[in-house]
């Protein structure tokens, strides 16, 4: 294939295959992507909470909302950021801000993502009468809390917001959010608070285990997209051990493998584990998902 130079927008999203470099992965990326969407695989949609917390938060919905993915497995702190988005506003701010001023000011700061306090003051609204309804039915799971978010955004929010969230879509779709880590957010911090006044309140973080174990033992094929790394992304591969790994894997990752971290770990590296198929269609994309996501979806013909 021949280098192509790109003279116009169109003409670049065309031929981002022949572009070079990163450009070139995201076009490979998207055919892998189509390919999982026409596979009839179970599609698993892993990201993290700072994706959430950017302008990116929309194009997560779009994807829950497209049916395309049947899982969906992130971090606490992205579900407290979709539900404190959906009724408060974040402002851009500068990764050179000075952090001082900015907590005496209380705002909280995600690289250039500045957050007031007064979200987390209406997150513990949020988790007070979430936790108080579900403390009622036993120990909770994960799942569960991110259930009960959604229908709380389903009830109190506006409609321009609910469009916008991952958690009202996947409550719509009957897509489950798993969330295994979910004590290390506010919502688990949350939940600590609840807790000393509520001593029977529990989370049952290994709740969710069998079930997720059991929709990804009875799949075909599975295949997932997975924007950044951590634990979500690890959950991921990690349930697929058990089937002989995935049919289908699309990594966004700025991090690098040299330190042996997970985070950085190449999708390569998982097929030694088991957690990607040897004759699997899999690729590395590596570009910030801010950048990466919207020409991946457009590429993919999603948006």
């Amino acid at each position: 294939m021949k280098i192509k130079d790109a003279s116009s927008f169109d003409d670049y999203i065309n031929n981002l295959e022949a572009i070079g470099f990163q450009s070139t992965q995201i076009g490979r990326a998207a055919n892998v992507l189509k390919d999982m969407m026409e596979s009839e695989a179970v599609n698993y949609l892993a990201f993290t909470a700072n994706i959430v917390a950017s302008g990116m938060r929309g194009l997560l919905a779009k994807l829950v909302k497209s049916d395309m993915f049947n899982v969906v497995i992130t971090t606490g702190g992205a579900i407290e950021h979709d539900v404190m988005k959906t009724f408060t506003d974040y402002q851009l701010i500068d990764f050179a801000s000075n952090d001082a001023e900015l907590h005496r000011e209380d705002m909280n700061r995600i690289g250039n993502v500045g957050v007031k306090s007064e979200s987390y003051i209406l997150l513990e609204k949020v988790c007070k009468e979430i936790f108080q309804r579900l403390m009622e039915k036993g120990a909770t799971s994960p799942s569960e809390i991110s259930r009960a978010m959604g229908e709380y955004i389903e009830k109190n929010g506006s409609e321009e917001a609910k469009e916008k969230s991952f958690l009202y879509w996947a409550l719509k779709n009957n897509v489950k959010v798993y969330s295994p880590g979910i004590t290390d957010s506010a919502i688990g911090l949350q939940a600590y608070f609840f807790k000393q006044e509520h001593r029977e309140f529990a989370i049952d973080v290994t709740g969710d285990m069998k079930e997720l174990a059991d929709i990804t033992l009875n799949a075909d094929k599975t295949g997932a997209l997975i924007l950044g790394g951590g634990i979500s992304k690890h959950h991921t591969i990690g349930v697929n051990l058990i089937r002989g790994g995935l049919d289908y894997a699309v990594y966004i990752s700025t991090a690098t493998e040299f330190d042996g971290s997970l985070s950085g770990a190449r999708s390569s590296e998982a097929i030694s584990w088991g957690k990607i198929k040897e004759k699997a269609r899999h690729i590395d994309v590596h570009l910030e998902a801010s950048v990466a996501l919207p020409l991946l979806m457009k590429k993919a013909g999603l948006i």
